[in-house]
């Protein structure tokens, strides 16, 4: 590794640590003003800001990715009005930092306070979506944490231009630090070695992209990582399932934007229902481009009413496709399709469409997996869809954060407390 590049990270993350340190004392308001400022800069720059995604998608589709790939890259008005209004919903969010998380006094007269603090310095490694760069930002800059943001060279000019916006936000509000956001200059993968061993400066890493990057962020880092590696997720129709709700939420889980972590890879349907419900679910499902990969069962009915498929491998049912293709199993019980996700699904998002409460609950509490929908897309396992404004990704982690992760779960705590010459004897 070149010296200079090696520093230059340094450098970065010094400078990151001092910002930390003097972010955590700044005021809600100075803080949302920063947010509010953004937003307005994200509203008048869309020429700019779809002019630099412009060169990433060229070069993208040059480079031979899908897609799928590629709308994971792209920037719209709509999506660009998406994210300014996100941006004003963290804005207007409760400030975690100072809050009282508990409170009770001792005996010996000391009054102890456990009390929401920011987590210091967050390094977010990721890759394509470029609305990454703005909601991390922002979510670490409202939780009161310095960030140091590393994408992908897919992405690179938008995200360059993104970032220069939030430095433009933050240098208008005094206060505020200007290295409180900051861009890694480079794609180096050198660099990204040299950040993830600095565990003096930086508190946190959490890795967003493909399963490949993230476990190469687990394996290289010594610095702590709140992480997921794949969304392997599933719907599951039960056997008294609405036909209608069932095709509309699996068409949604699978369809709206199959290249992202919380689309729908799986679909399992109870035998007892498959006969009527799974050629509904399937026609609708093909109809819209989607190849489904069938188990025996599965195929015997779908060969029977003349519903294109194709048969399954072993592999597919627990791959993360990220296109239009879904594998689909046909399951006897509802405990085994709870068995059945708890093997082979990725503890990141899982469904139920069913009438019946009792077998909703029972899946509700079996399922291991961060989130557990009834009646109701997967798509929904979003920061955005939560209320948290935006997210700063989706952990499948059980230690300190699990979902999808906002403001709260980007603080720590310490432990305030008051005296009066109390010594311990």
């Amino acid at each position: 590794m070149e010296p200079s590049l090696k520093q230059t990270v340094t450098d970065l993350a010094v400078r990151a640590r001092a910002a930390a340190l003097a972010l955590a004392t700044v005021t809600s308001a100075s803080k949302d003003r920063a947010l509010v400022r953004l937003a307005d800069l994200i509203d008048g720059s869309h020429a700019p800001l779809l002019a630099a995604n412009h060169r990433d998608l060229e070069a993208a589709q040059a480079g031979g990715l899908s897609e799928a790939q590629v709308d994971r890259l792209r920037l719209t008005p709509a999506r660009l009005a998406h994210l300014a209004n996100s941006v004003r919903e963290v804005a207007a969010l409760p400030d975690p930092v100072g809050e009282v998380l508990e409170e009770w006094a001792r005996p010996n007269g000391l009054k102890i306070r456990k009390v929401r603090v920011p987590i210091g310095v967050i390094a977010v490694i990721y890759e394509a979506r470029p609305n990454v760069t703005v909601d991390c930002a922002v979510l670490c800059l409202k939780s009161g944490n310095a960030a140091i943001l590393r994408g992908g060279s897919e992405i690179f000019h938008t995200n360059g231009a993104l970032a220069s916006l939030v430095r433009e936000a933050l240098a208008r509000e005094p206060g505020i630090p200007a290295d409180s956001v900051q861009l890694v200059p480079t794609t180096d993968r050198a660099a990204l070695q040299a950040l993830l061993k600095l565990d003096e400066l930086v508190q946190c890493v959490i890795p967003r992209g493909g399963e490949g990057l993230i476990r190469f962020v687990a394996e290289t880092s010594t610095i702590p990582v709140i992480k997921h590696y794949r969304g392997v997720c599933f719907v599951y129709a039960d056997r008294s399932a609405d036909p209608a709700m069932a095709e509309a939420v699996t068409v949604n889980a699978k369809v709206q934007r199959p290249g992202v972590c919380n689309a729908a890879e799986q679909l399992l349907v109870h035998a007892e229902a498959a006969d009527s419900l799974l050629p509904r679910l399937a026609r609708a499902l093909v109809s819209r481009g989607v190849q489904l990969r069938c188990d025996p069962a599965a195929a015997a009915i779908l060969k029977r009413e003349g519903i294109a498929h194709g048969a399954a491998r072993p592999e597919d049912y627990s791959t993360e496709f990220l296109s239009l293709t879904l594998a689909v199993r046909l399951v006897g019980s509802l405990e085994e399709a709870i068995a059945t996700i708890n093997r082979d699904s990725s503890g990141h998002t899982d469904a139920i469409i069913t009438a019946d409460p009792e077998a909703a609950r029972r899946f509700q509490a079996a399922v291991d997996s961060a989130v557990v929908l009834w009646n109701a897309s997967t798509r929904f396992n979003d920061g955005f869809e939560f209320g948290y404004g935006a997210e700063i990704g989706i952990s499948t982690d059980r230690l300190h954060a699990r979902g999808p992760m906002g403001l709260k779960e980007l603080c720590s705590h310490k432990f305030l407390i008051d005296g009066a010459g109390q010594v311990r004897g």
